[in-house]
């Protein structure tokens, strides 16, 4: 099995615009062989499929289930109201929320 495309990613910071002459730099630098050495050794089939292995399951922590929930108006306004990142800040809050047994059991009384 052939890993190395599978690993290989090339980041460009989000915001900054790549100029001409990194744009060539860059187009070089592709076109250049890869040396390996004693300090920088390149690894095995076996490796990079170990590297994949922990990469999809590290992925799997970070990979959280898409739900449909009904709030208030003003919750949702209140929310947004937070800035971008909203919806992780409502993940964040539900997660710290169900942790405190008062507030579950306040919340689960109906007519609150």
């Amino acid at each position: 099995m052939e890993y190395k495309e599978d690993i290989i990613r090339i980041r460009f910071p989000k915001d900054k615009d790549l100029n001409e002459q990194e744009l060539r730099e860059l187009e070089e630098a592709a076109k250049r062989p890869i040396i390996f050495s004693e300090d920088a050794p390149e690894l095995s089939d076996e490796q990079y499929a170990q590297m994949a292995a922990l990469a999809r399951k590290r992925n799997a922590k970070k990979n959280k289930p898409v739900i449909a929930l009904r709030v208030s108006p003003d919750t949702l306004r209140k929310a947004k109201a937070t800035g971008k990142g909203y919806t992780g800040f409502l993940s964040r809050l539900l997660d710290n929320a169900i942790k405190d047994p008062e507030l579950v059991m306040k919340s689960l009384q109906k007519g609150r």
